[in-house]
């Protein structure tokens, strides 16, 4: 069965930003879409991200295609409000050495940071503006969006793509590492990521700050209602426990950068598992009864690709379908 947008239905499974994301689009588009999650917002890895907009780790032009739409969206979405769940904001992203990173030049205006801008060894990076996504407002937008547009949600752990493809007219497939196992595809893993939440200091720059020293990732995310602290990037763990020597540190990195930092008060610890691919896997499958479309893999900037991967979505299932809206 070829999905059409005269109302035919498409199935979308997960309700992280990429599954949201996925079945907006496809609901602008004209499709009926039934979405199927295991967890639900404030359940998913999305809402665990210090989220921004992020292009430092795409190199593709595919890639950078769904950067550039993603950041078209966010622009959108902060001209119409959005009650305060995406504003721009400057990121400094910082090293200890001199380094080129080509991807951040999408921003458009990017500049380099001062030798003395932040403490020894930082000294090294760069100043650019970025959406800042503050996913506790987020997460409830887009599902109300989804919704609104007409879109249904039914808790559900689902175990076989091809049983539900019997169903619909396509899936698509936005299970994040869940897909590891319902797409059997043994190139996805799990890349461990804690934060700890905070109560927004007095005095705090709006500011964020991002650090990717390889083995260890350090960023600060001011919000509108608290600040995220961060992180690790833990590849192949997939242990959901909070490590409390990891918060500790945590705190202890981010503590250098401004003295409001140094005495916090502690609001809360969260653990999220990335979906770690060597690249994104977008792209169709026939399966036995119908066809899947698979989306995941985003690993640490899913917020980043979504509204990108989600048209591309669209498209694949206009192409497949040979209808448009």
């Amino acid at each position: 069965m070829n999905a059409s947008a005269d109302g035919e239905r498409i199935a979308v499974v997960g309700a992280g930003v990429i599954g949201l994301t996925s079945g907006i689009r496809l609901l602008e588009a004209g499709y009926g879409v039934a979405l199927f999650a295991r967890e639900l917002p404030p359940g998913t890895t999305s809402d665990v991200a210090a989220a921004f907009w992020y292009p430092g780790g795409v190199g593709s032009e595919r890639s950078t295609g769904w950067c550039r739409e993603s950041l078209r969206a966010f622009r959108e979405l902060a001209n119409e409000g959005a009650a305060g769940a995406i504003r721009f904001v400057t990121l400094h992203e910082l090293a200890d050495e001199p380094f080129v990173n080509l991807g951040l030049g999408l921003a458009g205006d990017v500049r380099p940071v001062a030798r003395d801008a932040f403490p020894a060894p930082w000294g090294y990076g760069y100043s650019l503006t970025v959406a800042r996504i503050d996913v506790p407002r987020y997460m409830p937008l887009l599902v109300a969006r989804f919704r609104d547009l007409g879109g249904s949600i039914e808790v559900a752990d689902v175990r076989d793509l091809a049983g539900l493809a019997g169903r619909f007219a396509m899936v698509v497939n936005c299970a994040g590492v869940g897909a590891r196992k319902l797409a059997r595809d043994s190139a996805l893993h799990p890349v461990r990521g804690q934060v700890v939440r905070i109560r927004m200091p007095e005095g705090l720059p709006p500011d964020i700050i991002h650090i990717d020293s390889g083995t260890t990732l350090t960023y600060i995310v001011p919000r509108e209602d608290d600040c995220i602290l961060g992180g690790s990037s833990q590849v192949g763990d997939d242990d959901l426990r909070v490590d409390a020597e990891l918060a500790a540190s945590i705190l202890e990195r981010v503590a250098v950068f401004h003295p409001a930092l140094e005495r916090v008060e502690v609001l809360g610890h969260a653990v999220g598992l990335r979906p770690g691919r060597r690249e994104v896997r977008l792209e169709p499958e026939p399966v036995a009864g119908g066809l899947v479309v698979h989306n995941y893999g985003h690993g640490s900037i899913g917020h980043t690709l979504a509204w990108g991967c989600a048209a591309e979505v669209v498209e694949l299932a206009r192409t497949l379908g040979g209808a448009g809206s």
